[in-house]
This record gives C-alpha cells, structure tokens and sequence, in this order.
C-alpha cells in the first residue's frame, strides 16, 4: 500500500515489541496452580499474542516489496481467519467457564471475544474489497482496524498485567511465610 510504509512499520514494530513483553508476563504466572494457569493462557493470553500477531503480518505483508495483490490477500485472509477462530474460541470459553467462577470481569467476553471478534469480520470485508477491486477506502479501513486490533491488544495486555501482578505478590508473600514457620 503506497504511502503507508511508515504506519505499518509503526504498528508492526509495536506488535512486535508487545509480542516480547507478553512472554514477560507469562512468567509472573509463575508459582500459580498449573491447571488455572493453562486455562488462563487459552482464553486470555492466547488472544491477545495472536491480535499482536495478526497486526504484526499484515503490516509484514503490507511492506514486502513486489507481492502481488492476490498473494496480498491471500495473506491477510489467512491471518484473519487465524483471528476470527481464536476470537471466537475466547468469546466462547469467557462466556462459558468449565468452573462457578465466571469470567474475571464483565469486560472480558467484551474485549478479550466480541470486540476482536467484529474488528475480524470487519477485516475480512476490507481485505475482501480490496482483491475484488481498488477501493479508496481499503486502506484507510485496514489500517484503522488493525490499529483499533492494537489498542485493544494494548488494553488487554494491561489487564493480564493488572490481575497476575498483584497475586504473584499473594504467592510470593504465602511462600515467604511458609519458609519462615508462620
């Protein structure tokens, strides 16, 4: 796409950096109850590397030299559809958990599934504009939506943070008394 190369240089490289500082956040998980942990990685950290991921090829593909057009698409369908599936699997697990205890908050059917999930279907609605035919609006649409796919990545990024932090302090202050004797 001429003259975005800058934006998708942006957004790709933020992805990517985000992408790096959830691998971070996987290790605050440390010290939690395996089984709780794994369900918790599905349903919320999986989402959010592959909405990072999604941005991260398409800007890589919008920046390869010399693709053509279908080659393009072909791309952005698939990383789409990688993105619809996993939305629609969250959207599902958050809404139905195997325990009593429900989702963590009321917003994460909302961020973590239905909003990645429109944000998806929308996508696929540009990219397929785009192979039927130049649209002017194609990559405005595009870029606007990965952007919004990034902020939202952003958002839950800070909420996965936000919820493990503060009970790995739990976990920690829990073990210190235990090698104390209290």
């Amino acid at each position: 796409m001429p003259g975005w190369d800058n934006f998708y240089y942006l957004i790709g490289s933020a992805s990517a950096g985000l992408i790096g500082l959830l691998f971070v956040v996987v290790t605050l998980a440390a010290g939690r109850d395996r089984e709780t942990s794994l369900r918790g990685a599905a349903l919320y950290m999986t989402p959010t590397v592959v909405n990072f991921g999604v941005v991260l090829s398409v800007s890589a593909v919008c920046l390869a030299p010399g693709l053509p057009l279908g080659a393009r698409c072909v791309a952005f369908a698939l990383a789409t559809l990688l993105g619809l599936i996993n939305a629609a699997r969250a959207c599902w697990g958050i809404a139905h958990p195997r325990t009593s205890a429900g989702p963590a908050h009321w917003s994460d059917v909302w961020c973590y599934g239905v909003a990645p999930l429109v944000i998806h279907v929308t996508l696929a609605g540009v990219i397929l504009a785009t192979a039927l035919g130049p649209a002017r609006w194609a990559p405005y649409g595009m870029g606007g939506l990965l952007l919004a796919l990034l902020l939202l990545g952003v958002r839950n990024a800070w909420d996965l943070v936000t919820w493990i932090a503060p009970a790995r302090g739990t976990v920690g202050a829990s073990a210190e008394r235990q090698d104390r004797g209290s």
